[in-house]
């Protein structure tokens, strides 16, 4: 009788062992990223893992530099007044200036505003060397760059590039839509000495809020 009870106790060790094997090889399969579909177990008291972020900085501040890749990298910002008829400032006909950007002081909207456009704007050459051509060129929709001040960067991604007749476009001012950096140059036809028959224009919106949406 004795043989035959340390039998029975030791099949039901055994069972119990069996469980515990194919519980625990269900609970630690992960995704090999191949298809299948696979189990993690998760502690219930698990801390979530934070959403992944790309700026540095969420107050507003005055832009110094942008790094666009495939275009170039700290590409110098321009702080600029309007003029007397409140056009925005533009970078100079230099061999810096054509190589920069001009950020508007007169719009009021800088990176990290909660709303409206920060403007900025380059020049483009009949020759092919500013850097408003190099924009035409390699900056397209779904582009991520940075723009960075005294603060740290924030980080865009275009979500709108247009061709527009050359004239005042109102939607590149504005100031009560969703925060966007905004960036300008001409394009198009070359008729005359700074005279374009195009504007073709980036919208793009910070990174972080794009995750959150």
């Amino acid at each position: 009788m004795r043989g035959i009870a340390a039998d029975r106790r030791t099949a039901i060790a055994a069972v119990l062992a069996a469980s515990v094997v194919v519980i625990g090889a269900c609970a630690f399969v992960v995704n090999s990223g191949d298809g299948a579909e696979q189990v993690v177990a998760a502690a219930p008291s698990a801390t979530p893992t934070p959403e992944p972020t790309c700026s540095t900085t969420t107050k507003q501040f005055i832009p110094t530099s942008v790094s666009i890749p495939g275009v170039s990298k700290k590409i110098s910002i321009l702080p600029l007044p309007r003029d007397a008829s409140s056009v925005p400032g533009t970078p100079p006909l230099t061999t810096l200036g054509k190589q920069s950007m001009a950020f508007d002081l007169g719009n009021g909207i800088r990176p990290g505003a909660l709303k409206g456009n920060a403007l900025l704007n380059a020049h483009t050459y009949p020759d092919g060397s500013a850097l408003g051509n190099k924009l035409l060129d390699e900056l397209e929709d779904g582009e991520q760059f940075q723009v960075a001040g005294p603060l740290g960067y924030m980080c865009y991604e275009v979500t709108d590039r247009r061709e527009v007749p050359a004239g005042v476009y109102k939607p590149y001012f504005d100031k009560k839509g969703r925060p966007q950096i905004a960036i300008v140059v001409c394009s198009g036809e070359r008729i005359g000495p700074g005279n374009w028959t195009k504007r073709t224009l980036w919208f793009a919106s910070p990174v972080d809020s794009l995750a959150k949406a």
